[in-house]
This record gives structure tokens, C-alpha cells and sequence, in this order.
């Protein structure tokens, strides 16, 4: 007997669980509403990585090297700089020579990062190692 009430649910057990079960339905319909729909999610996100777009940073050995080199770059040329990451950016290039006003800068363009920079004063070789492609601005 015991075998054949176990397989058998009363009403009320029913009951609780279905109808607690739309209730739990209901309420996540509710937070579903509330929540932002993946495309609101999506372009707040672009919205977050277009604004911050940042200027390219300088690692060490480029501050030092700039240093060393008595390279000062002002607003205008730290702009140009910034034009050259981007178009690089938008042909996946991965490490760039931006060249610009006879200073060439080595930009790991992933991280946004100038590793290092020479004027043509100073450059004995002209030669660039390791680097997918380049930019002039």
C-alpha cells in the first residue's frame, strides 16, 4: 500500500508545487524585466571602451629614452601619435612604427603602449626588428 501512495501526489502536494513554481516564474519574469537587455548591456560596454580610448601610454624605456634623447613631444604631436596607434589598431596590427616629424615610436598596440622611441639623430641603423607594420603621421 505504501508503494502505490509514494508513487501518487495528494492535491495539496500538487498544488505546492506547481503553483509554487509559477510564483517563482512570476517573480523572475519581474526581475527579468528590471534587467537590461544584452543589447543596452552591449553598447554601454562600447560606450565604456570608446571613452576609454586612451592616449597610448610609455612604458619605462621609452620615458627613459625620451629622456636620454631630449625628445619633448607637445599636445598636438602626442594627437598625431595617438591618430597612428588607432589606424594601426584598425589594420590589427599588433607592433607598429609610428613615425612622425623624424621620431619613430614602437607601439605594442594591443597593451596601447610605446616601448620605445628614437629620433633620426640619434638612430645609427634605421633599421625596426619586430614589427608587423608602420604608420607615418
Amino acid at each position: 500500500m505504501n508503494r502505490l501512495q509514494s508513487s501518487f501526489m495528494s492535491i495539496d502536494q500538487v498544488k505546492d508545487r506547481y503553483l509554487n513554481d509559477s510564483k517563482i516564474t512570476g517573480r523572475q519574469k519581474a526581475e527579468n524585466e528590471q534587467r537590461l537587455s544584452f543589447q543596452q548591456v552591449f553598447l554601454e560596454e562600447a560606450g565604456r571602451k570608446n571613452a576609454s580610448l586612451q592616449e597610448v601610454t610609455f612604458s619605462k624605456h621609452a620615458n627613459d629614452r625620451l629622456a636620454s634623447r631630449n625628445i619633448n613631444l607637445n599636445d598636438e604631436q602626442l594627437e598625431r601619435l595617438n591618430k597612428g596607434v588607432m589606424q594601426a589598431k584598425e589594420k590589427s596590427i599588433k607592433e607598429s612604427l609610428v613615425m612622425m616629424d623624424n621620431i619613430a615610436f614602437i607601439v605594442n598596440i594591443k597593451n596601447n603602449t610605446v616601448i620605445t622611441a628614437m629620433d633620426q639623430e640619434t638612430n645609427d641603423s634605421n633599421v625596426f626588428t619586430n614589427i608587423d607594420g608602420a604608420v607615418i603621421v
